[in-house]
């Protein structure tokens, strides 16, 4: 960048050179000529000195250079280089009030080679920040998109990506396994990342995440990208399998098979484009069930188990579809889980039918054991669904003797002995509470059952700030039984509540004078 930088002479070329550089960095022509009025700038207080104001201006028509040294008129000059007083502000320039500046031109000078040199490594700086700024404001709003670009260069397996009128970083983690790009081959990828940094902008790209097979299907199927079909949710095992659960808004169109197409032509076409991913597409719906069971195929389903508290699924399966459901290492009932938010637990028909023995035979033992029954009757109730000494103690007698074979006086009796038999239970556990030193302040609090006192006591945990001290987690495990994160905090703040409680009166205390009520 060879320009001759002498003052007060008309410079054309200077104008030619900031239209170039312009174009060729597609920003702004203004950016280029600030730049150089610093560059010029710079190196007219390295001749006439750094402590003075010397400012540069470039005709934007002519490319005549003009330099001058700016006083400010002040009240009290602070800095003798760059202020000067009113009254001698005025000797200079009679109408001269403060605020204002007294610009004095300074003559012709021809820059020495190491002052050019300075100008232009300023010059090329402004230009670069310049061109970096450009780049952010064009790409930061193109989070979402996909674009296309050439690989430019391979280091240590992250690649970087010219988009034309920027570069983008694809890195090792955010590319397929085994893809082997090279220089000048042509990516299509996701913007997921566009960040300022001191070397300049970032612009990340990602060909793993879910969002970029989404947009890929929103290319491919029209449907998708006039709102007629919906693509709820996508989980992918990059390289290797997907899972993608659509939702047509149109019940005369099929979802599933719009993003097959004709001969599969258009799963085919993201099929190819990432690198052969086995892509299953799955009707979306709103009952957690039936889209669990979508999202399993091509595995059969026989029975599903809701616990929506735990946000778990049980699924049974026949026997011979086990791995199937599986999939290799986990990969299909991994993918259906991402898919629908859900915790899948497979069981097989035998293993259901398994534990759905044992469940019932420890149950009903449980009820010959705790009402001195004999097993016809407590398999009666386990069968009628009463799966607790407390469900038996407190339901209606009616109800008790709707049970075929139960008579009123049977059914009032099992009450009986059921209410006999808890009362008996809590008689044993307060004293086994009182014997492990459990603070009565713990049984006032209402979620905590005697039982929860005992296993808490058995851990260490007797006073109030024991219990405060535990966290939710910590909690659920030591009581046992089911209890939601919720449940545990509720029963944690409940034991800190004495904590607050004694703030008020410390402060009042503290807030009260010497002598005074």
């Amino acid at each position: 960048m060879a320009i001759d930088t002498t003052l007060g002479l008309a410079r054309p070329e200077l104008i030619q050179v900031a239209d170039t550089v312009a174009r060729e960095k597609s920003i702004d022509r203004e950016e280029v000529l600030v730049a150089m009025e610093q560059a010029i700038q710079k190196a007219g207080r390295s001749k006439y000195g750094h402590e003075h104001d010397i400012r540069a201006d470039i005709n934007r028509k002519t490319g005549e250079i003009m330099l001058a040294k700016y006083t400010e008129i002040v009240e009290n000059v602070e800095n003798e280089a760059t202020q000067i007083d009113l009254k001698n502000g005025l000797r200079k320039k009679p109408d001269a009030q403060l605020g204002d500046f007294i610009i004095e031109t300074l003559p012709p000078i021809d820059f020495g080679r190491i002052a050019a040199q300075t100008a232009k490594q300023v010059i090329v700086q402004k230009v670069r920040d310049a061109e970096r700024q450009r780049q952010y404001r064009e790409y930061k709003d193109r989070v979402g998109e996909v674009i296309n670009g050439l690989v430019k260069r391979v280091e240590y397996g992250n690649i970087t990506v010219d988009l034309g009128r920027a570069e983008a970083v694809l890195r090792r983690d955010e590319s397929l396994p085994r893809e082997n790009l090279r220089q000048s081959d042509r990516v299509r990828a996701y913007i997921f990342e566009v960040r300022e940094e001191p070397r300049g902008p970032q612009i990340f790209l990602s060909r793993t995440r879910p969002e970029f097979m989404a947009k890929l299907f929103a290319q491919e199927v029209p449907e998708i990208y006039d709102g007629i079909i919906e693509i709820k949710s996508v989980a992918r095992d990059p390289g290797s399998r997907a899972k993608i659960a659509v939702l047509s808004n149109d019940s005369s169109i099929d979802p599933v098979g719009a993003c097959v197409g004709m001969r599969g032509s258009r799963v085919q076409a993201v099929v190819q484009e990432l690198q052969g991913e086995k892509i299953d597409i799955i009707q979306w719906s709103q009952d957690p069930a039936t889209f669990v069971v979508n999202a399993l195929a091509p595995a059969e389903v026989t029975k599903v188990v809701l616990d929506e508290e735990q946000n778990r699924i049980e699924v049974v399966v026949p026997d011979d579809q086990l791995s199937l459901a599986i999939g290799r290492r986990g990969q299909n009932v991994r993918l259906a889980s991402q898919l629908t938010g859900w915790d899948i637990a497979i069981l097989t028909e035998a293993q259901e039918s398994e534990r759905r023995q044992a469940e019932f035979h420890s149950r009903s033992q449980m009820f010959i054991d705790a009402l001195d029954v004999d097993d016809v009757i407590a398999h009666l109730l386990v069968t009628e669904g009463f799966s607790s000494v407390e469900e038996v103690a407190f339901v209606p007698v009616e109800d008790l003797a709707e049970i075929e074979g139960f008579e009123e006086s049977i059914a009032e009796e099992l009450r009986n002995r059921a209410q006999a038999f808890l009362s008996d239970q809590e008689e044993k556990l307060t004293a086994r509470r009182k014997e492990l030193g459990v603070d009565d302040a713990l049984s006032e609090i209402e979620a905590l059952t005697v039982a929860d006192l005992v296993k808490l006591g058995e851990k260490g945990v007797k006073t109030l700030d024991d219990l405060a001290d535990l966290a939710s987690d910590e909690l659920i495990e030591i009581v046992e039984r089911k209890m939601t994160n919720d449940d545990a905090n509720a029963v944690i703040m409940a034991a800190r509540a004495h904590w607050f409680a004694d703030e008020p009166a410390a402060s009042d205390e503290a807030g009260t004078p010497t002598g005074q009520a």
